[in-house]
């Protein structure tokens, strides 16, 4: 089984051609900064994958996906290998993407805070086990947005 999952941030704006015939499909390359979870001195923070996905995936990614968004995907390993100019193989590997979605709202992605803030507004005010946390906020304040009636056809799924 070839399977992999993965949430990160785009490294910079993805790049999107079409492909030549009767039907042109969208075929997007991008890559995503993903945060290893434990990390040692010396050690770099994150791991950079190299990825690409077609048809509305490519357009989904062309018209709502820029540096910063932070996307949650799924998809395939496959190799990348290559015999460059001067003979010498590369080896490299690239994530083909199957689904990929949005990790993080529009608000939060504005924000500059990655979606957390030290100003007791937001769930557990960063107390980590045993401490005392703070009940989420109700109201307009609380993350979520009113969603008018008629947006259907505007919305990029269904």
């Amino acid at each position: 089984m070839n399977k992999v999952i993965l949430m990160g941030r785009l490294t910079r704006d993805p790049e999107v051609r079409y492909s030549q015939g009767a039907t042109p499909t969208a075929v997007a390359r991008f890559s995503i900064a993903v945060d290893r979870r434990f990390k040692r001195d010396g050690e770099p923070d994150a791991d950079f994958f190299n990825c690409t996905c077609f048809g509305k995936q490519g357009e989904f990614v062309e018209k709502y996906l820029h540096k910063g968004t932070k996307v949650v995907l799924s998809g395939r390993v496959q190799n990348d290998n290559y015999t460059n100019k001067d003979g010498q193989q590369v080896y490299g590997t690239r994530i083909m993407v199957d689904e990929i979605e949005f990790a993080e709202s529009k608000n939060a992605a504005g924000s500059g805070d990655n979606g957390y803030n030290n100003n007791g507004s937001n769930y557990g005010n960063n107390n980590y086990g045993g401490g005392r946390s703070q009940a989420a906020p109700s109201g307009a304040g609380d993350g979520f947005m009113n969603i008018p009636d008629g947006i259907d056809e505007e919305l990029p799924f269904n």
